[in-house]
């Protein structure tokens, strides 16, 4: 199972609450800019996935997939990086495949007694 929390408003206060999450993702829109990494630094260093959604905009916006990453992993190293397009379905199944590994390895440390 997995329970998904969006905090609404900029990237700098999301960053800042423990909500007790197991894993944090972040997503990234494409038309938001590639420079969100620079200005928001708390918010990618305590991510663990970094979404960069609709990349079927990328012909039509100044926005560098590689800026992005570099930028991001020069905050948090280990940051896993998925360019997706719900529109165009791109990356959704490397995105499944992430939350789903992410959901093994958390219950893999779990006692069998809590799980049940």
């Amino acid at each position: 199972d997995f329970l998904f929390v969006e905090n609404v408003g900029n990237l700098v206060c999301p960053a800042s609450h423990d909500l007790g999450e197991h894993l944090r993702v972040l997503v990234l829109s494409v038309p938001e800019g590639d420079d969100k990494p620079a200005k928001y630094p708390k918010a990618f260093r305590t991510s663990q996935i970094l979404v960069i959604n609709k990349i079927d905009l990328l012909p039509y916006v100044p926005f560098s997939v590689e800026r992005a990453t570099e930028d991001a992993r020069l905050i948090q190293p280990r940051l896993s990086v998925l360019p997706v397009s719900a529109l165009h379905g791109g990356g959704i199944a490397a995105w499944c495949t992430a939350l789903e590994q992410a959901r093994r390895t958390m219950l893999a440390g779990v006692p069998d007694q809590v799980i049940s």
